[in-house]
């Protein structure tokens, strides 16, 4: 356990809101400030202010979370290097002077380690209570779970291994990991084989809040990485994980935070309404296959239909057909 001296911490999230400023959107009655623009005058990042200490950041890419406290500033996934200087400079304007101590990547996927080496080299790392100070190269330690780890070092084909700078400087392997930092307890909980096998989940016990990676997301259909050991019975072991973790406040509503991968903040309820859909279609299809349906009629029938005007995509990087032949091909059953 990494132990820390006393101060109150501040989380702050970084996560794909659109266009939510200019719509007026409102959360805890706060609407998304705008921090930077780019030369053309767009916003490139804006910062939303969610419960407590926890904000969050319209950028692109992945969703972003950093603990801030008075042992410095804990960063989980670190999006492109596009946006690593504009996420740095933002950074810098919530934590002020206060050193980036660890990277957490809650799996190996581009969008949320792209931005790995300029983060890292961006911060100083703690050794045995000490700081680097003058070991400039150092740079923050670098988590993630072991398979994760593997997947950087051996991507899939025709895909280039992550540089060493932008590698972790520290595994785990098993159920999970745990931290102390800024005067908090941190779980970092691994789910195999849900997304991909080296999934894991932050969850913030202090602040009550739940990082998912993309074990869960609110913009889609979950993505089944197959090729990186994914699965749906994982996805929805991921989402039921979440769900025993948050607990809700009046009403069912509010409570613990959940910061999706990608998508809106959450709370409980949100993730229950997730799941339910999700074992639904996942239900549908292993009925199709207990009756030898090819993974043809399986499409043909349509099981994501009634979801599809709120999660469906019929073109981009994961369409509709693509999840419901994930679902397919990684339940068991006979499939002549």
């Amino acid at each position: 356990m990494r132990k820390s001296a006393k101060g109150p911490p501040v989380l702050v999230a970084v996560t794909l809101l659109g266009a939510a400023a200019a719509s007026g959107l409102t959360v805890n009655g706060q609407t998304p400030v705008l921090s930077r623009q780019g030369g053309d005058g767009t916003a490139h990042v804006r910062s939303f202010k969610v419960q407590g200490s926890v904000y969050m950041l319209v950028g692109s890419g992945a969703n972003i979370t950093v603990q801030v406290g008075d042992d410095g500033v804990l960063v989980i996934d670190t999006q492109s290097p596009a946006v690593a200087d504009e996420l740095l400079a933002e950074i810098r304007r919530i934590a002020g002077t206060k050193p980036i101590r660890y990277v957490i990547n809650t799996s190996a996927d581009a969008d949320h380690i792209g931005g790995n080496e300029q983060v890292r080299r961006a911060g100083q790392a703690i050794v045995a209570g000490n700081v680097l100070g003058d070991v400039r190269d150092t740079g923050a330690a670098l988590i993630a779970h072991e398979k994760a780890f593997n997947r950087m070092l051996k991507p899939p084909a025709g895909q280039p291994p992550v540089p060493v700078a932008g590698q972790p400087t520290e595994t785990f392997f098993g159920d999970g990991d745990e931290l102390f930092f800024n005067s908090e307890a941190i779980q970092l909980v691994h789910i195999p084989a849900a997304h991909t096998d080296g999934d894991l989940m932050a969850f913030f016990r202090k602040s009550d809040v739940i990082s998912t990676g993309d074990i869960f997301v609110t913009n889609g259909y979950p993505v089944i990485d197959e090729a990186s050991a994914g699965t749906i019975n994982g996805v929805i072991a991921g989402l039921n994980r979440i769900i025993a973790i948050t607990i809700p406040r009046d009403k069912e509503e509010g409570g613990t935070m959940v910061i999706p991968g990608h998508g809106r903040i959450c709370d409980e309820a949100d993730v229950v309404e997730y799941r339910d859909m999700v074992t639904i279609i996942r239900d549908r299809v292993r009925e199709m296959i207990a009756k030898k349906m090819t993974i043809e009629h399986v499409r043909a029938a349509k099981p994501t239909s009634d979801y599809d005007g709120r999660f469906g995509a019929t073109a981009g990087p994961w369409t509709t057909d693509q999840f419901v032949e994930a679902v397919y091909r990684t339940l068991p059953g006979d499939k002549r």
